[in-house]
């Protein structure tokens, strides 16, 4: 549902500059002392994605209303992050790379395809006393040879799959990222009709954003994540007729927004009848090359644990895990924030 990536003349101005292309570490600059020089600065004034509380009682307001639920933000505290590594893609001004380090995580690494936030970023990471890493990527295709070698607990991919031209090859080229046993955070915009389809955005019928292209059923979602090996074990539901903000969401389709906690196995995960996953997994070129299964089968073991309590009435007893589709139709739906910490604002005291 978030509306990350509205900055395409941007990244035409960006993509040959010097921070794009080397993924340097976040500038350290003087930011504003006083609340009076926050006030008057362009810092504080200026457009914001998440709403950001830089100095007590001084929020710089971002796009979204203060009930509005953020799911990914909910889920991350459903992981113990103490001592972990983490990787957040599309990080906008650094919400949840902060809360990352506030919740314990031992190195964060903070993701975007162009470095249009990283003054909110830095001057995020001065007020909130935290510190983690960022990179510039490009386009979210490739991860595993953009940030080779790296091996993370937990990665969090949401707001992201929409935007892109397939959703597919941004799973497959992050997968091999995270480690065995590690968790995924994955959240998108999906459809509840009952197909294994993906509907494109044409005349922005969906939505008219730019950079929205995709919406794929719950089913397919599924299917998808359990043919890359990623088990889902807990998920929050969005419905977009709840939506109250200055953006349409609502189209001719059941449509919300879905946040799923994966688990990497070892295997991929079939349904009893299915054949043919297992095949394709086995046989197919594209499954075998455009995830690079040799790095992913050298990564350590994670031991992270998952600290929330799925309903055990969605778990698909033939392979232990949940089933989407009939969670987000049946489950209650997240509606409302129901606490500051629910949200898309960033509080000084939000440890979660």
């Amino acid at each position: 549902m978030n509306e990350k990536h509205g900055a395409g003349s941007l990244f035409s101005q960006l993509r040959n500059s010097f921070e794009y292309r080397t993924g340097l570490r976040l500038k350290r600059r003087r930011f504003p002392k006083t609340a009076g020089e926050l006030k008057s600065s362009s810092l504080y004034n200026g457009w914001w994605y998440y709403s950001v509380e830089l100095m007590p009682g001084m929020m710089a307001q971002g796009v979204y209303p203060p009930d509005l639920p953020l799911l990914p933000r909910m889920m991350l505290k459903r992981c113990a992050l103490a001592g972990m590594s983490c990787l957040d893609l599309g990080s906008m001004e650094g919400l949840i790379p902060v809360l990352m380090r506030r919740g314990g995580a031992q190195a964060v690494l903070a993701t975007d395809a162009i470095p249009h936030c990283t003054e909110k970023m830095g001057a995020v990471q001065h007020y909130y006393g935290v510190d983690f890493e960022y990179k510039s990527v490009g386009l979210m295709y490739d991860l595993d040879k953009k940030l080779r070698g790296r091996a993370f607990d937990l990665i969090n991919c949401s707001g992201l799959l929409y935007h892109v031209f397939s959703p597919l090859l941004v799973l497959a080229g992050m997968r091999a990222l995270l480690k065995k046993n590690g968790l995924l955070i994955v959240t998108t915009n999906i459809t509840l009709d009952d197909s294994y389809a993906m509907e494109f955005n044409n005349a922005g019928r969906m939505q008219a954003e730019a950079n929205t292209f995709w919406y794929p059923s719950v089913k397919l979602f599924d299917y998808l994540l359990r043919y890359l090996k990623l088990a889902p074990v807990d998920c929050l539901f969005f419905p977009h007729a709840a939506a109250r903000t200055n953006v349409r969401y609502v189209f001719n389709k059941t449509s919300g927004y879905l946040s799923v906690l994966c688990r990497a196995v070892d295997d991929v995960l079939p349904t009893r009848g299915d054949e043919w996953m297992a095949e394709s997994a086995e046989h197919s070129w594209e499954h075998r090359e455009l995830t690079n299964w040799r790095q992913a089968e050298r990564q350590p073991i994670s031991d992270i644990k998952h600290t929330g309590q799925p309903d055990s009435r969605y778990m698909r007893e033939d392979i232990g895990c949940l089933d989407l589709s009939m969670a987000a139709a049946e489950s209650v739906p997240v509606v409302t924030a129901q606490q500051g910490s629910d949200s898309h604002f960033l509080r000084l005291a939000d440890m979660s």
